[in-house]
């Protein structure tokens, strides 16, 4: 922190306001007798030789519970000071809290909270006192006090005014709180004092996501790392898709119908940890096209999948959240047509026929139509196994606006074993279009 020097009758002091932290003992403890004898009591040869024996006396008339601390005090010479006295002195922590010493870090996402006095150093009054505090960043000035409409009246001379300010932080980068105080002094001169305090707001965490597509189901993956000195425990890390997009998290134990129906039902969900200096906690999602009666929704050109809320609490209590940007997914192509797989038998047998009830789409607002289906040839070099049975092009009316077909198309195989359908294509007879072939499918082909 760092304030503007100059003469003034009046000055800022400003203390951060945070929580507390657990005070931890060094190796070598207090001991209880410190406090009413030191070190140098060996110095005196009448106290030395008297104090031993009216300590003894007091653990003598003391209860048994506390005799074996007491009779450790009784050893003058420090020896036991190392001694275990209670399970708990393993851990070094004493039970006592210790206020800020310091300024400390400040993250983003925190509430940044600051009590702020006026002091009047002089020997004289100061009166009509009007105060203002804002915050001013690279971006923006906002303001967190201003005291102009009712003006502190007077200040005694040794006295000081004080006052709390508070102001969530949103931006990083460095930070400037500025204090000011437009005042009347002994003479009735009127003088204006500014004071500036710098700080710097750091990144708490960092959220990094993949994302990876499996047949009609996008996989969202996020990696949250904590960059502070304390431990982070998240109460919230959710999601929130875009109105195209449903997001459901996956857990460990999804796999269980019992322990996912268990967790569904938990009233209190303990807070994920993420410990200190680079701890990473994975959060996994899955999410699926908005649909409506049933036929998924896609909107030409969006890729904005949606934005993490994530919320969470320090070792004492202190709260943050943030918000990330919009997460990005693999664009939407906008495509004229689409050709979908409604049915497709597991088994078929060889040389047996057998069908695939297909569906069709027109995705314009305007007719399309009429088209031709057939099987494309093969890119391979080997032959063809499965392939169209009877006529080898079908040919499908004209589709309205938004509008759809289902029709059969009817296959046979020629080869045993697991066999792959390629090359289902799809003809505009009108625009003199070829679009883009289904993709391969799979039949397992059997004697029967």
């Amino acid at each position: 922190m760092s304030s503007s020097p100059g003469t003034h009758s009046l000055a800022f002091r400003v203390m951060r306001l945070c929580r507390p932290s657990i005070h931890v003992e060094p190796p070598l403890r207090l001991d209880p007798m410190d406090l009413f004898v030191g070190e140098d009591i060996f110095d005196d040869p009448i106290a030395s030789s008297n104090l031993p024996p009216l300590i003894s006396t007091h653990v003598s008339s003391s209860s048994s519970s506390a005799r074996a601390i007491s009779s450790d005090s009784a050893d003058l010479t420090f020896s036991s000071r190392f001694h275990l006295h209670h399970p708990s002195d393993s851990i070094g922590l004493s039970g006592l809290l210790v206020l800020p010493q310091a300024f400390g870090a400040i993250y983003l996402g925190e509430t940044f909270c600051s009590y702020i006095s006026i002091n009047n150093s002089s020997n004289f009054e100061v009166r009509e006192v009007v105060i203002k505090a804002e915050i001013q960043t690279e971006r923006q000035r906002i303001l967190l006090l201003d005291t102009s409409k009712s003006a502190v009246e007077t200040i005694r001379a040794g006295g000081r005014y004080d006052f709390i300010v508070e102001h969530d932080v949103k931006e990083l980068g460095a930070h400037t709180l500025v204090c000011t105080a437009l005042y009347s002094d002994g003479d009735g001169e009127r003088k204006y004092l500014p004071q500036f305090f710098k700080f710097i707001v750091l990144n708490p965490l960092s959220v990094r996501t993949k994302v990876r597509v499996v047949k009609e189901t996008t996989f969202l993956e996020a990696c949250i790392e904590n960059h502070t000195k304390s431990n982070l425990y998240m109460d919230q890390v959710d999601f929130e898709p875009t109105q195209n997009w449903t997001a459901t998290m996956v857990k460990d134990d999804e796999l269980s119908d019992n322990n996912s129906q268990s967790s569904d039902r938990q009233i209190f969900k303990p807070p994920v940890l993420i410990k200190a200096g680079g701890g990473i906690h994975i959060y996994l999602y899955r999410l699926k096209m908005s649909s409506i009666d049933s036929v998924p929704v896609k909107v030409q050109g969006s890729n904005i999948l949606g934005k993490f809320q994530i919320t969470w609490r320090t070792n004492l209590g202190e709260p943050g959240r943030l918000q990330t940007q919009q997460i990005l997914g693999t664009p939407i192509t906008s495509k004229d047509i689409e050709l979908q797989v409604l049915e497709i038998p597991s088994v078929v047998g060889i040389n047996k026929p057998f069908s695939l009830l297909l569906r069709l789409t027109n995705q314009k607002d305007t007719e399309q139509g009429p088209f031709e289906v057939w099987l494309s040839e093969s890119d391979s070099r080997g032959e063809k196994v499965v392939m169209i049975n009877g006529l080898q092009i079908m040919v499908l009316p004209r589709l309205e606006a938004f509008g759809s077909t289902e029709f059969r198309l009817n296959l046979v195989a020629t080869k045993l074993g697991v066999q792959r359908i390629t090359g289902i294509t799809v003809f505009d007879k009108r625009e003199k279009i070829t679009h883009d072939p289904l993709p391969d499918l799979e039949v397992f082909v059997d004697l029967d």
